[in-house]
């Protein structure tokens, strides 16, 4: 299993205009991330993906530098087995011998943004050509999995007061679902029209249904507290990242401010990061992204941390195929995990990417079968869409 070539991309993949929509990130009009290709000597291919932004709201050139001319010429010769200690040595740098002879990390000064997209790509790929490699599913290596399938919400929700309830009910007709995550925050405004929106959206779907809301931290403190006093009788299943990552006293003090679980961590990279959102009592479920935080092997440290302290896992899985069937992985093998993300908007770097279908079925989702993360890349969907800084 040893490496012979890594070679990442920045695939852009344009959205139609009539399923385009608009947030605080502005206009989704193409889906973009860094997508990785490791192959090894004996011709096993595992595919990766890195991310520094949101849908198009970033540029990729830099990630996809990273990974071509810094990190790939360390993988060439690596044994694709060795996981641990390849996260290890791109975590820590020239340092990374003295890290693992003293038992603790040393990392380089640049250990958290690019550095962790590209970490996370790297290792969500070697995972893919492990399982190939032993004919077994990420999950069976990482332990098992305790579902062949498991819960999942539709994921979008930005219309208007007088369109979300319809909006959101599209999506369990679709799918079957019986927990759906709507967008509020700075897209609307004041607190009190995001209130309305959510009011709208429970009178819509009745008590049955189990509504949570993603204001992509951008309220401040005070707006926060506001909103949640305003949607107290909602029954929210959770208020996620209500103030920016940066400030957890803040999030610890909105999360003090009222009976709504407050949910936090696709901005966070590595354990280190949920460690101190858990000291600061900040949040109620853990949301790695797998392409962010530190790839698979990172967000099972990360679930570990949940379950130790009595929190729930629910990975932020808004991402491409990698990421996504990362997540499902994961969230197979996890004691903490209660719930998968399904994209609602527009996703083409799940499903245009994919050949294989990936669909939601009485809100649930299967646990892949196959060997490695359970997924084909569409080639020539890739090819098609690779953007050239």
């Amino acid at each position: 299993m040893r490496i012979k070539s890594a070679q990442a991309w920045w695939v852009s993949i344009p959205i139609e205009t009539s399923r385009q929509h608009r947030s605080d990130f502005g206009t989704l009009t193409t889906f973009d991330a860094a997508i990785l290709r490791i192959e090894t000597e004996d011709g096993l291919v595992g595919w990766g993906e890195g991310k520094n932004a949101a849908g198009s709201a970033g540029v990729y050139a830099a990630l996809v530098h990273l990974l071509n001319d810094e990190i790939a010429p360390q993988l060439i010769g690596r044994n694709a087995g060795d996981i641990t200690a390849i996260w290890e040595m791109l975590y820590n740098g020239v340092r990374s011998g003295s890290a693992a002879r003293q038992g603790h990390a040393m990392p380089n000064l640049a250990r958290r943004g690019l550095t962790m997209a590209a970490i996370s790509a790297v290792d969500i790929a070697l995972w893919d050509i492990l399982g190939k490699y032993l004919g077994q599913p990420v999950w069976q290596l990482l332990g098992g999995r305790k579902a062949d399938r498991l819960p999942a919400y539709a994921s979008g929700g930005w219309a208007p007061a007088e369109k979300i309830g319809e909006q959101l009910q599209s999506y369990i007709d679709i799918g079957g679902f019986k927990a759906v995550k709507m967008r509020v925050g700075a897209m609307d405004g004041a607190p009190h029209v995001s209130a309305e929106r959510v009011r709208a959206a429970r009178k819509a779907l009745g008590p049955g249904v189990e509504i949570a809301v993603d204001a992509h931290g951008t309220y401040t403190v005070s707006e926060a507290k506001r909103f949640v006093h305003l949607v107290a009788d909602c029954d929210l299943a959770w208020f996620e990242e209500p103030v920016i990552g940066d400030d957890k006293p803040g999030m610890a003090e909105v999360r003090a401010s009222g009976p709504v679980p407050v949910a936090a961590g696709e901005s966070e990279c590595t354990r280190f990061d949920f460690r101190d959102l858990i000291a600061a009592r900040a949040v109620d479920i853990l949301q790695p992204d797998p392409a962010f935080c530190g790839g698979i092997t990172e967000a099972m440290r990360i679930a570990a941390l949940a379950s130790a302290h009595n929190l729930r896992f629910a990975p932020h899985l808004w991402a491409g195929a990698p990421c996504f069937f990362a997540g499902l992985h994961v969230c197979a093998a996890s004691p903490a995990s209660f719930i998968i993300e399904y994209s609602c908007g527009a996703n083409p770097m799940i499903h245009d990417l994919s050949a294989d279908k990936i669909a939601a079925q009485d809100g649930m989702i299967a646990i892949p079968d196959g060997p490695g993360l359970g997924f084909s890349v569409s080639e020539a969907v890739l090819s098609a869409n690779v953007k050239t800084p």
